[in-house]
């Protein structure tokens, strides 16, 4: 909030969304302006028809749509056309299996093409899917392909045996296993995939799913209990198609890459089916976060729009401008940040040493698409996640005893960020807990869990979940505040901020920190980091303790688990972590 404002570029007239306010109140669900759903032609909407099959009798039918490298920087094409028919291969398959229309097909794989694939396919064929991360161990596979009663699983031979086999057995709802490599041989209801699409039906046409129809289960983690499966219907595309051409600014000439991985909800929503609706070009890199690898194929690919994770700018600019320098980026026109909030330094620093500033946005499991973002036509303030999309109305709700209940109108006071339902995207529940699908609502509103604070311009602030809440002597801290104070300092490459129970303040601010090559974790530099601290937040809100560690417990989708922290400070149970990246301490 104490940051320069970031002016809109010289181009900002050709944005796909030129003028925010006037769009914002003009907007007309029924009749949104943008591009526009083809709908399937005898009636009803299926996701994968609008990402690929509409496109076939238009120029756009032979363009590259998927530009996939493996970790070993082989290449590989696939038109517009050729993702058609491999999708309707793979639809065609579920039906010979003896899946009916809304079969459970659950991918445990890596960033490959059988994914992708295997994802519009299922969409094709009416039945669900589910991307789950293939890093995750035996029990958090078996526990959703428990909860979400599996049906056929799409995975890799080693992967089946190591994770699946040992279990399988008592997975009644699972009735086929396809593995993407080698022969399963002997191994019981498992099939070969090239085998399979080899004998299937390259012209199976979109079943005539309607837009209430199940199409996506994306699983997220509470902080406690079973994880919670995400119900996404096939009407979900409209918004998905429309939030990418605002707030992501996607055009068509674009070559764009998205670098999450499926198994979270970005890698599906804005890394599958939004970039193909519009007919861009999409890169996806099989291998993990790489420095020199990252800047290379950003070069090499001439990528225009790059959407990514704090975690991984947060890396780049701890190994420092000179390899940057490297390396002509010249291509790249819009930037983008998602999974937490993005520090206001590296929304400077991007400006600074890409020449082009990120623009953070603000969504989750549930909304299903970007509802508050920092628009390519629009100043940014840096720290800031934006304002909400046309369409969606965003409100921060006081807290009381019983809950948020009144609307705030006062600039910059905290409270919780609620959204009007009814967006297309919207979740339609979580599966087999209705109970806890209704909590999420009240006043007529949907309740995020997250507390923020909107300015006099409309722009929303993160302040951090309603659990990180720190009390401390009387005042409410934030979290995010203190971590994007702590890393303006040159030391420091990453912050996880937590409230440590006192018996005078009631809870005091306690950091954890990462620290940028060639900084020693030392007494001196805690005593700087305290007195640094203390300097921009003042004595009320600055951390009173800063520990260092060689790395902050994340999850795979980069964000830093502050609940996790809290744990282990305080000896509690860590809850689930099955979705756990990163735990050195």
């Amino acid at each position: 909030m104490g940051h320069p404002l970031i002016k809109k570029s010289a181009k900002a007239a050709l944005a796909n969304l030129p003028d925010y306010r006037q769009c914002y109140d003009e907007f007309d669900r029924a009749c949104p302006s943008g591009p526009q759903l083809t709908g399937l032609p005898d009636g009803g909407l299926n996701m994968c028809f609008e990402a690929l099959d509409r496109h076939l009798n238009r120029p756009v039918a032979d363009k590259l749509a998927i530009r996939w490298i493996s970790k070993h920087d082989q290449v590989t094409d696939y038109s517009y056309r050729a993702l058609c028919q491999l999708t309707s291969r793979f639809a065609s398959i579920l039906p010979a299996l003896g899946l009916p229309t809304g079969a459970r097909i659950f991918s445990l794989l890596g960033r490959q093409p059988e994914l992708y694939i295997a994802a519009l396919g299922t969409l094709k064929a009416g039945c669900v899917f589910t991307p789950l991360f293939s890093a995750f161990g035996p029990e958090p596979i078996r526990s959703r392909m428990e909860i979400g009663e599996a049906q056929l699983l799409l995975t890799t031979l080693s992967l089946y045996r190591k994770k699946v086999k040992p279990w399988r057995n008592t997975l009644p709802s699972l009735k086929a296993v396809i593995v993407i490599d080698g022969d399963p041989g002997s191994e019981p209801g498992c099939y070969c995939l090239a085998e399979l699409m080899q004998q299937a039906n390259p012209d199976f046409p979109c079943v005539a799913t309607q837009p209430e129809d199940m199409a996506l289960l994306h699983f997220t983690s509470g902080t406690t209990g079973k994880p919670k499966g995400v119900i996404h219907v096939h009407q979900a595309v409209e918004y998905h198609q429309l939030s990418a051409y605002w707030a992501l600014d996607l055009k068509p000439s674009d070559i764009y890459w998205c670098t999450a991985d499926p198994g979270w909800v970005t890698g599906t929503s804005y890394g599958i089916i939004a970039p193909l609706c519009l007919g861009v070009t999409m890169i996806i890199d099989e291998a993990e976060f790489d420095t020199e690898r990252w800047y290379r194929l950003l070069q090499q690919q001439q990528v225009t729009v790059w959407y990514t994770a704090p975690t991984a700018i947060r890396m780049l600019m701890k190994a420092g401008p000179d390899i940057r320098n490297q390396y002509d980026l010249s291509a790249l026109r819009f930037i983008a940040s998602v999974g937490e909030p993005l520090n206001p330094e590296a929304v400077i620093w991007g400006q600074t040493v890409l020449s082009v500033p990120f623009h953070d946005n603000w969504w989750q499991t549930e909304t299903g698409g970007i509802m508050i973002a920092n628009f390519a036509s629009q100043d940014i303030k840096p720290g800031s996640m934006g304002r909400p999309l046309p369409g969606i109305e965003a409100v921060i709700l006081s807290q009381n005893e019983s809950g948020p209940s009144e609307v705030i109108t006062t600039p910059m006071q905290v409270g919780e960020l609620a959204l009007r339902p009814g967006w297309p995207s919207m979740f339609r529940g979580y599966l087999h807990q209705e109970e806890k699908y209704q909590r999420s609502f009240a006043h007529g509103w949907y309740l995020s869990g997250d507390l923020a604070m909107q300015d006099e311009d409309g722009y929303f602030w993160f302040v951090g979940r309603k659990d990180d809440l720190i009390k401390s002597s009387g005042h409410l801290i934030g979290p995010f505040e203190v971590e994007s104070a702590l890393m303006e300092h040159e030391a420091v490459a990453e912050v996880g901020v937590i409230g440590k129970p006192d018996p005078v303040a009631g809870e005091i601010v306690k950091a954890f920190v990462t620290l940028k090559p060639g900084f020693t974790p030392d007494e001196a530099l805690q005593k700087t980091l305290l007195g640094f601290a203390r300097q921009r937040l003042g004595a009320a809100v600055a951390p009173k303790e800063i520990v260092f560690r060689r790395n902050l417990p994340k999850t795979r989708s980069g964000k830093i688990m502050r609940r996790l922290l809290k744990a282990r400070e305080l000896g509690l149970p860590e809850g689930d972590i099955s979705t756990l990246e990163s735990d050195e301490q």
